[in-house]
């Protein structure tokens, strides 16, 4: 459950509806855009489904694209929307189709940017709800944690468990993360298919990035 009120929900919805367009992908940190926006962002293993939620959280099929070959995104991707926010898809991490060094160049890309960017808010680390919390990804909480960037847990795949699964992972999400200083404490259970948990989703956003349409 959340505290948002169907005003505030409302809100959220008008703001995600407005135009978003891709502006960039960025390689190296010095192509990074000029931090004038807040920017919200989101990370996770490879084939979590992070173009997926993405394109969810704004409406459009293709905005963010999704592939079947894990670990595709190799860059910083950067998305406008309506001139207010941003929001950036970072390199998954897990498995990928690259060279080890190709692997470590653009998962240093994203460490990168999460330790310096000044204007992201907050990052969305997205798990796998049929998995749960693996050992790659509590590497990515040292990160976060070390970095000391505000992150929420957003749990993926939602409509692909059975009745009573989601609220056991949630549960045992958020005792995983209890002692975590920047761990936001609310875990987003979400289906990018069915559109579970969206609209909360994008209220969270909005109130991190202390933006309103």
């Amino acid at each position: 459950m959340t505290d948002f009120t169907e005003e505030e929900l409302e809100t959220a919805r008008v703001l995600f509806a407005r135009p978003a367009t891709f502006i960039m992908g960025c390689a190296r940190i010095e192509q990074l855009p000029p931090p004038d926006w807040p920017e919200i962002a989101f990370a996770g293993r490879s084939n979590v489904g992070k173009s997926s939620l993405i394109n969810a959280l704004v409406g459009m099929k293709g905005l963010a694209r999704a592939s079947n070959e894990p670990g595709r995104t190799r860059e910083v991707n950067f998305f406008e929307l309506d001139g207010r926010m941003r929001l950036v898809d970072l390199p998954g991490y897990g498995w990928a189709k690259a060279s080890k060094g190709e692997v470590k160049r653009f998962q240093n890309l994203g460490r990168d940017y999460l330790r310096g960017r000044v204007t992201l808010k907050r990052v969305y680390l997205l798990i796998d709800a049929r998995h749960g919390l693996k050992a790659v990804d509590t590497e990515a909480l040292d990160a976060l944690d070390l970095a000391a960037v505000s992150y929420q847990i957003v749990l993926t795949k939602a409509d692909k468990l059975k009745s009573g699964e989601g609220e056991k992972r949630v549960a045992e999400t958020l005792k995983a993360i209890a002692k975590r200083p920047a761990a936001y404490p609310h875990v987003a259970l979400t289906s990018s298919e069915k559109g579970t948990g969206m609209a909360e989703l994008r209220a969270f956003a909005m109130t991190a990035a202390e933006v309103t349409p």
